[in-house]
């Protein structure tokens, strides 16, 4: 297996680095592949621009039409070219990051706006009556898979159905399903990792236990079952799930995940 860490955090003694760590030596001494891509540590520029594009790029900017034209000549920024060619050398991508404001930190989203361009993650495929691209289950990087590992500041409680941040699968669905899913990435169960302001050395200690068992289950482990949008579940072109699909009454994101 090839597995591709982008990591997003700025302290090397932390505990997102350490789990970045923890699973390159895991994954190696299991005789995968690894790369990582360390976000701080690269100085990864964070904001799209039009020197991302060459020197063809419009005035105004038109940032999807620019994207997917430097990306069709070969003319993207050395920098996003190569952490394209990593998605694609990847089988497996493991994101790992602290959930900053109920959501990946900037850095990492940056990486997203700037790697995940036009023609490469989406505008691809047949865009018709039948069909509305590929995308959510097709596209560039299907037949992938990835893991957010999270660590979390409050407690379990706090991201339940009832608690007052809301449910953690639901803070993170616009990743899952809205960056991963999009290009055909097929996202795993995150891993979670509750309360990591108090962490103790011996609260760590099973949470290593815990990542490694994780991390070696990678290969087996089943995605989450989103719904796909071209096999049948969505009207064409509205997008709109169709009647009788929601037998037990769900609403909202669970809409979008088949039993």
């Amino acid at each position: 297996m090839k597995t591709l860490i982008v990591h997003a955090h700025p302290e090397p003694k932390s505990l997102n680095s350490s789990l970045k760590d923890l699973a390159v030596s895991t994954l190696e001494s299991a005789g995968h592949e690894v790369r990582v891509s360390d976000l701080y540590a690269m100085n990864w520029k964070a904001v799209v621009d039009a020197a991302d594009y060459g020197p063809a790029a419009s005035s105004p900017l038109k940032v999807a039409l620019d994207s997917g034209r430097a990306f069709d000549a070969g003319t993207l920024t050395p920098d996003v070219a190569a952490e394209q060619e990593k998605l694609l050398w990847a089988d497996t991508i493991i994101f790992q990051f602290p959930l900053w404001w109920y959501t990946m930190p900037a850095i990492l989203k940056g990486w997203v706006d700037r790697v995940f361009t036009y023609h490469f993650a989406y505008g691809v495929g047949e865009h018709s009556d039948t069909k509305y691209g590929e995308r959510f289950g097709e596209g560039t990087l299907a037949g992938r898979k990835a893991l957010l590992s999270v660590t979390v500041g409050g407690p379990q409680s706090h991201y339940a159905a009832r608690g007052i941040n809301g449910p953690i699968d639901d803070l993170l669905f616009p990743i899952h399903h809205g960056i991963l899913y999009y290009p055909g990435i097929e996202p795993l169960p995150p891993f979670v990792q509750y309360g990591s302001d108090r962490m103790t050395d011996d609260d760590y200690q099973g949470v290593a236990k815990a990542w490694r068992q994780r991390l070696l289950t990678l290969e087996s482990a089943e995605p989450i079952p989103f719904r796909r949008q071209n096999f049948g579940d969505y009207e064409i072109p509205s997008l709109h799930l169709k009647e009788g699909l929601e037998p037990d009454g769900r609403t909202g994101f669970a809409l979008h995940v088949r039993d």
